[in-house]
Parts: C-alpha cells; structure tokens; sequence
C-alpha cells in the first residue's frame, strides 16, 4: 500500500487505459526502467480559472513528449490525440481543479539487457495538487550552490528530450546543493559558462534586459521559458538569448529560475563551488532582494496562466470542453 501523503489529493492514476487507486503499485521490480532510466516524461500544470480548470501548453508539452520518446528509440502505444485524452481524464477522476501532471513513458518488463528488445513501452499518468516547488518561502528568494560538476553537453545527447536517466545527474547535485544549505543547483557546461538548474532555465535581468540562453548552452529550452520570452516583449521589455557567464550571473540585477514545477522563482544568493580545490564564494544577485522586474515577470506569468489575461487564452486547453 501506498500513501499519497506527498501527492495531495491524488485519488487515483491512469495506467495504459485504465484508472487504479493511488495506493495500489502495478509495475515489476525487474522493469528495465528502474533500472536503467529508460523512460521519457513532461512535468506540466493545470490551473483553476473561471471556466474550470486549464492546462497550459497541453500542446506543446506533448509534442516535446512524443519528440522525446523518439529520442528514447520507443515506439509509444498511444498518440498524441489520445494522451492528451487520458491527460484530461486524469484530472476529471481526481476532481482536482489546480495541479501538477506527469505523464511518463517507459520501457517495462521484458528482458533486462541494455538494450530493452523485449520490453514494451508503456504509459502512466498521475495527477495531484502540488503548490511550491522549492517552498513558499521561495517568493522571497532563493540561494544556489553553483555545482563543480558540468551539466551534460549538447554534443552527447539531445537536449530537447526529457529523458529519464539524465535527470540522475540533477538529483544528485539538487540534494548536494541542499548539503550546502543552499534551495537549489545551478549548473555550468562544459565550457564553463552558465547552463541551468536541475529542472529549471535561468533568467538574468540587467539595465531592464532579460537575457537567458539557448540549447547550443546545453539547456532545455522551457516551455515555460520560450512563454516567458513571449510575456516579456509582449509587456515592452527588451530580450536577449545569447551564452551568460558566470561573471554575467553575479553581476546581474536580478536573476530568477523558470519552470514548470517552479513557475518563476526568483535567486537572491550564489554560492560559487565551480573551480574544484578553490573553495566556495558567495555572491548576492542585485542588492540581494526580489527586484522589479521578477515581480512583474511573476505577476505576468500567473495572470496567463489562470486565465486572466485574454491574448494567452490561446495557450490554455480548458479540461471540461
């Protein structure tokens, strides 16, 4: 049995065309995903509005979840029509009107080679209520520990896919950032510029600039942060999609994290351990406080979202049409 102590109001899952209680488990323990990584996911968001709940860029979301699981060489058992079907069923069973949506393909049980050649590819998804990410004492700013270790590069696997296995690397420094005391990891590349966090593009503000970057800076280019980009010329500002530094980082005016699970969090403090056998250094982002423009950008971003804003309706699938 199991609680769903950590997935607020998750009653139940749906589970290749079927709905089984959360506290029931359906999967081998000799599953080739378990055990190698093998699968692909989206993490995406529903939002409570006047006309019920919406999920933003259900679109988009599972283009790059189908784009992901032809990385992943899997043949998915179910298309696009039909997982965004399932997706909508999800929240209806769970009577949920705001929440967090992970649909995960994966290769199950079959052989347990490398290579998964009798292992089907099968599709779960689960829905519950989740609110903050890093906390909600995050709005008042978070702190990274900008980690020694480079984040994959976009030499060696394609970084438009969410694919499971990679995310080992953002587990192991997210808990290793939370060591260090600090709420999250930023990650450099192998060029030692600024990359991202585990789960999360960043932003950078300066002289009223947004500026981020893009995957040839071994990044996933957000759903959120591409809406982001959208927001901002659409409010009058000025961006900027070009490599950052790490210099570029402590001297900007502002910084914040964007994502789907952490929607738009601002960082307030780094912690520089980058250079192995130099220490650690520390660095307040702009005087140290939520600047301006974050706050516009974290205002934008959930009046879009909820559907409050008419020219972004477009971006919303509304769960009871």
């Amino acid at each position: 049995m199991y609680a769903n102590t950590f997935f607020p109001k998750a009653g139940k899952y749906w589970y290749n065309g079927r709905f089984i209680d959360w506290s029931e488990g359906c999967c081998h323990p000799m599953m080739h995903a378990l055990h190698y990584g093998t699968s692909v996911f989206e993490g995406i968001r529903a939002y409570r509005t006047d006309k019920g709940p919406a999920v933003f860029r259900l679109q988009e979301h599972i283009d790059r979840f189908m784009l992901s699981a032809s990385v992943a060489k899997m043949t998915p058992p179910y298309d696009k029509p039909a997982v965004i079907s399932a997706i909508k069923q999800t929240i209806r069973e769970n009577k949920l009107e705001s929440c967090y949506i992970r649909p995960l393909f994966f290769y199950a049980y079959g052989n347990l080679g490398l290579v998964p050649k009798a292992c089907p590819v099968e599709l779960v998804i689960g829905a519950w209520e989740w609110a903050a990410y890093l906390g909600e004492k995050a709005s008042l700013g978070t702190s990274v520990y900008v980690s020694p270790w480079r984040r994959v590069h976009h030499s060696q696997l394609n970084m438009a896919a969410k694919l499971g296995g990679i995310y080992v690397q953002s587990t192991i420094n997210g808990l290793e950032a939370r060591a260090q005391g600090c709420d999250e990891a930023v990650f450099l590349n192998i060029e030692g510029r600024v990359a991202e966090g585990p789960g999360e593009n960043i932003f950078l503000v300066k002289d009223g600039v947004l500026h981020t970057n893009d995957r040839g800076e071994s990044v996933l280019e957000g759903i959120t942060r591409t809406s982001l980009l959208e927001i901002a010329r659409d409010l009058g500002r000025k961006t900027v999609v070009a490599p950052i530094t790490l210099q570029d980082f402590f001297d900007a005016d502002e910084a914040f994290f964007s994502g789907t699970a952490v929607e738009v969090i601002p960082i307030v403090r780094a912690v520089d351990a980058s250079a192995p056998g130099q220490g650690k250094t520390e660095h307040p982002i702009g005087d140290g406080t939520v600047g301006p423009v974050t706050q516009e950008m974290i205002k934008a971003y959930r009046e879009a979202v909820t559907g409050r804003t008419p020219r972004y309706e477009k971006w919303l699938t509304f769960v009871n049409d």
